[in-house]
């Protein structure tokens, strides 16, 4: 990796012991989902008013849930009290039956409570110490004049913290959250020049590992800002567009309001991560930031970085980590965090022969399928269970089990995810080989691995922080994680693991477990089949959380859902191409490889033809060898996904996943422009009547209105919600397909003059599918569409009455193109196979 994954966590346990070893609060001391309001430098007064009265130097700290005082001297504990075991909160020396204050002591808050936890005392990372029975703590503040203010915010805390119901106190904490938003601005002071121009401002949550902190979110001309409403870690942070690589829309607590940033091309670790309170601001930022990478580098898509794993231009790891990132896996999210296969199955041998099929795991089933006594218990509950079925009650990636691989670089979250406690000594990560047959064996072990096994980094592998992570039953106290007998050294364990990934047998066998991990058999008949059922809310759009009114059941939906684990994003919807491996040379440095395309092992013609019949390549070859090449010219980094020519014939406009269209004079033989308008794929073009304008659609869900004359955007239609994959014109109706599963027709004229109002289309019908929508074709009159489907179906529909005329499962894959022929109603299709 460019940079270790780790880095995700840096913020929590490595800071405290390396950089200041003052600075022990983090925002993983609060509880999952409680937020950081404020805090005020205090004096912790121990008994108060005697002769041993004793003031302890800090930092008071406001949370939704819960009081922290970080004392300034390390030897001394953080204090922890939990908002709701307080009996009692107040002025001290107020008088209990009312709420007025006593004048003759200032600045003392009182808090009269049941329960206290210790926590990282002499800064050292433990299990919370806890003390319980009624004491009462007073903290003087600095500035007397907070305490009323403080104390009335306490209160409101605690009354929302003492809420019978999970789902009134998340609403009522919600709602002052949304108040001190609301109450606050982004301080513009904080802009890097006074000359930039503010183009967006709105609130939003920045997300790391566990944690999300609340602030607001900024956009000039030049930078992205945000400011943390607690000023926490930092006053601000600040990245500058010029240096943004790649931006993705991300789920977050199932919903669609995340928004990760990359300043680098292949780290799988973003700059940040923003999750917004409306869809609607998510998507106004990524428009923006995305209009403004013109200039940048296309984003990977998922059938690029096939095209190049297949050729052997990417590593088995480095594709693994692209499809986590085009899935919505996160280093950021550990609900989502990205996962990976175990691929050794032999971890007993001295010797690791990787030239031995029978030294690997079988990557066409699950792990949950692995052992046939376990599938055949798991398989008869599942036929006896009502609906839903599932087969597995646990999933293969969840925050439990990415810090169960991780506890020793990251206990902090550990104890952040369990309450303050570490696990059970016996049932932490001690040993490759024990976890191993814990897969195989228990009845509800199913978990995969993490990149963190294919990486650089031994440091998961090794307690260099020297923590008392308990004693195990024979009275071994955990420390490093035991090795295979093949692996001489932590070292040695991942580079021999990096060459099982990268040997030939997987490369051979990776694709049948990315279809049931990102594919084919990630859900449904295919799923079933491949024993590869999970619980259902795991899936994207199991459960719609808008649909439900009671506040208490969706934050315990939520809960669940989020700390049992999240299936990725769906990438594939036909079984995934094998790899081609005839000359593939085995890669042992993931980050490091490259290779030119002349060592591919086979020529883009050669394919073409791999799934022809023998009549079928017959009569292609015989109409081939009539034609003869004119002129060639490469101009796109990538696919080109349409053409487009001008009536002269002397212009040529091209889109392709290299996100660029571009302008190609036929006199010149030049390329005369090249023009981005987000940094996703665009996949088609046309030229409206009068060729003024270049229309393009684009994976990034919108279709955008090129003017030829003025030279920039003149119009853009944000009209589907995933990406549109193809557009037809005529007679003033825009027809636009897309994998959101419509086709949707349009009437509009575009705005003639860039800068003008934007002109509002206006939607005359959508044609709904049952999947995305790849390919449409109209027929002369435009009174007929075809339209094709990922799944090979080809539709024919009458726009006349917006219905279906017939339907034909023409293909086993995807329908590429669609055209009528001139004797109509008749029309020709093309698809990635043949109909059977």
């Amino acid at each position: 990796m460019a940079r270790n994954m780790h880095q995700a966590f840096a913020g929590a346990t490595l800071v405290g012991e390396t950089q200041d070893r003052r600075q022990r609060f983090s925002l993983l001391l609060l509880n999952l989902e409680e937020y950081y309001f404020e805090q005020h430098t205090a004096n912790h007064v121990q008994h108060k008013g005697s002769r041993y009265e004793r003031k302890i130097r800090g930092s008071l700290k406001i949370c939704s849930k819960s009081v922290i005082f970080e004392p300034d001297a390390i030897s001394q504990p953080i204090i922890k009290i939990p908002l709701r075991d307080c009996i009692k909160i107040g002025k001290h020396g107020e008088n209990g039956a009312n709420r007025h204050f006593t004048k003759a002591v200032s600045g003392g808050i009182s808090l009269i409570f049941s329960q206290v936890y210790f926590i990282k005392e002499h800064n050292i990372v433990a299990p919370y110490k806890i003390e319980r029975g009624t004491m009462e703590y007073v903290f003087e503040l600095d500035v007397s004049g907070k305490v009323e203010d403080v104390v009335e915010t306490l209160l409101q805390l605690h009354r929302a913290s003492c809420l019978d119901k999970l789902g009134d106190q998340t609403a009522m904490i919600t709602a002052i959250l949304q108040s001190r938003l609301a109450r606050t601005s982004f301080d513009k002071n904080r802009f890097q020049s006074v000359s930039e121009k503010l183009h967006m401002e709105c609130k939003a949550e920045m997300v790391t590992p566990l944690v999300t902190n609340p602030g607001h979110v900024c956009i000039t001309d030049t930078n992205l800002y945000f400011q943390p409403l607690n000023g926490y870690p930092k006053p601000m942070v600040q990245i500058t567009l010029h240096d943004v690589r790649r931006i993705y829309k991300r789920r977050h607590g199932l919903m669609p309001l995340g928004l990760e940033v990359f300043c680098t091309e292949d780290d799988p670790c973003s700059d940040v991560y923003l999750k917004f309170y409306e869809r609607q601001d998510r998507d106004d930022l990524y428009f923006y930031i995305a209009t403004y990478l013109e200039h940048h580098v296309a984003e990977r898509t998922a059938e690029g970085c096939t095209l190049q794993w297949q050729r052997g231009l990417l590593s088995n790891y480095q594709y693994l980590l692209h499809l986590n990132t085009l899935a919505d896996r996160s280093c950021n999210d550990l609900s989502q965090y990205p996962v990976f296969p175990w691929v050794v199955g032999d971890y007993s041998s001295s010797e690791l022969d990787l030239s031995n099929p029978g030294t690997f795991r079988d990557l066409s089933k699950p792990v949950g399928a692995l052992n046939k006594e376990r599938l055949e218990r798991l398989l008869t509950r599942y036929r006896e269970m009502p609906e839903p079925k599932f087969m597995y009650g646990s999933h293969y990636s969840s925050p439990g089990y990415v810090l169960f691989y991780l506890v020793r670089i990251a206990p902090e979250y550990m104890l952040c995810l369990q309450n303050g406690r570490f696990d059970n000594a016996d049932r932490m990560f001690n040993s490759i080989a024990e976890t191993w047959k814990n897969c195989l064996d228990g009845a509800t072990d199913f978990k995969e691995l993490i990149p963190e096994f294919y990486g650089d980094d031994v440091s998961f592998l090794v307690n260099s922080l020297k923590l008392d992570l308990g004693k195990r039953q024979g009275g071994q106290m955990v420390d490093d994680v035991e090795l295979p007998p093949w692996a001489r050294s932590p070292e040695d364990f991942l580079q021999k693991s990096r060459d099982a990934l990268e040997s030939d047998y997987v490369s051979e066998h990776l694709h049948e477990w990315i279809d049931l991990v990102f594919g084919c058999k990630q859900k449904g008949r295919n799923a079933v089949g491949a024993h590869n059922v999970f619980h259902p809310l795991t899936y994207e759009g199991g459960v719609n959380l808008n649909s439900i009114e009671d506040p208490d059941e969706k934050v315990a939906m939520l809960t669940q859902i989020l700390e049992f684990g999240q299936t990725p994003k769906q990438l594939f919807v036909t079984p995934h191409p094998r790899r081609i491996t005839p000359k593939f040379k085995s890669l042992s440095q993931p980050s490091s490889y490259s290779a030119s395309t002349a060592d591919s092992p086979v020529s883009p013609g050669e394919e073409s033809f791999e799934d022809l019949t023998e009549e079928s390549r017959t009569l292609a070859w015989s109409n081939i060898t009539r034609l003869r090449p004119h002129e060639q010219h490469k101009i796109h980094k990538e696919a080109v996904t349409g053409i487009a020519v001008s009536r002269s014939g002397s212009s040529v406009f091209t889109t392709s996943q290299d996100s660029t269209l571009k302008m190609f004079s036929k006199e010149s033989k030049m390329l005369q422009r090249s023009i981005s308008f987000s940094n996703m794929a665009l996949s088609s073009c046309l030229l409206l009547p009068g060729d003024a304008t270049v229309v393009s659609s684009s994976w990034d869900n919108n279709v955008y209105f090129y003017s030829i004359a003025f030279g920039r955007r003149q119009d853009t239609l944000m009209g589907h919600d995933d990406a549109v994959s193809k557009i037809c014109w005529h007679d003033n109706r825009l027809y636009s397909a897309s994998w959101d599963s419509t086709v949707k027709v349009w009437s509009g004229v575009p705005a003639e003059m860039p800068g003008s109002r934007r002109h509002q289309f206006d939607l005359l019908a959508e044609l709904e599918h049952d999947v995305g929508v790849d390919t449409i074709s109209l027929n002369a009159a435009s009174t007929l569409l075809v339209s094709g489907t990922k799944e090979g179906t080809v539709t024919i529909w009458d726009l006349t009455a917006a219905a279906i005329l017939h339907q034909i499962p023409c293909h086993s894959g995807t329908v590429c193109d669609t055209a009528f022929s001139p004797e109509e109603p008749q029309k020709r299709r093309d698809g990635s196979s043949p109909a059977p």
